[in-house]
């Protein structure tokens, strides 16, 4: 087999376990219970293509909760973390993550394995999510007293909650400045 041959065969592969980890999400949100056979179907894949990727529903399941949670750290480098002035940073992250956990709201609330890959990309969110809120509070963005993993722990509330009640799509912009504005400035009275 030819080196075009197999590279197109890897691209089929990794399609249809894509669109089998797609399925998965909308067919688990809706029905955590379904077997491999609905997600197949839903998928548009022979089950047999299903087992042969995955050798069962509980390894199906922790794909999934990786991908997403692949997903996520992207969202978050992709708001350059480290580079942008911090307000940016925060702004484009929280953006960035909003869609992310609600196109993968399912494999993201799965608990991480404690010490699977999911588990430290989670972990290592945290730590960024901190760093980024260390570089605001340098620039005198956040309070110099502020507890920032009390802060964190407020964020990810509040992106927990836009995602609850946006059940009409707000655009992920327009909540990304609302939730920033409420974390630096609460619902206090504005100047």
């Amino acid at each position: 087999m030819g080196d075009m041959a197999a590279r197109s065969l890897r691209a089929d592969a990794e399609r249809s376990v894509r669109a089998v980890l797609e399925a998965a999400e909308r067919v688990l949100a809706e029905n955590p219970g379904a077997s491999m056979e609905q997600i197949a179907a839903a998928a548009g894949v022979a089950r047999t293509t299903v087992h042969r990727r995955f050798a069962n529903r509980q390894s199906l399941i922790e794909a999934l909760a990786l991908s997403a949670a692949r997903q996520l750290a992207q969202a978050v480098d992709d708001g350059r973390p480290d580079t942008a002035p911090p307000l940016v940073a925060m702004h484009r992250i929280t953006a960035n993550v909003l869609q992310v956990k609600g196109a993968w709201a399912f494999a993201l609330g799965l608990p991480a394995e404690p010490g699977s890959e999911a588990a430290v990309l989670q972990q290592d969110i945290d730590r960024r999510c901190v760093a980024v809120l260390q570089r605001a509070q340098a620039d005198q963005v956040i309070d110099g007293a502020a507890d920032l993993e009390w802060v964190r722990r407020v964020y990810y509330a509040l992106i927990g909650e836009s995602l609850r009640g946006n059940a009409d799509g707000a655009d992920p912009d327009a909540l990304a400045a609302r939730i920033i504005d409420t974390l630096l400035r609460g619902a206090g009275p504005r100047a």
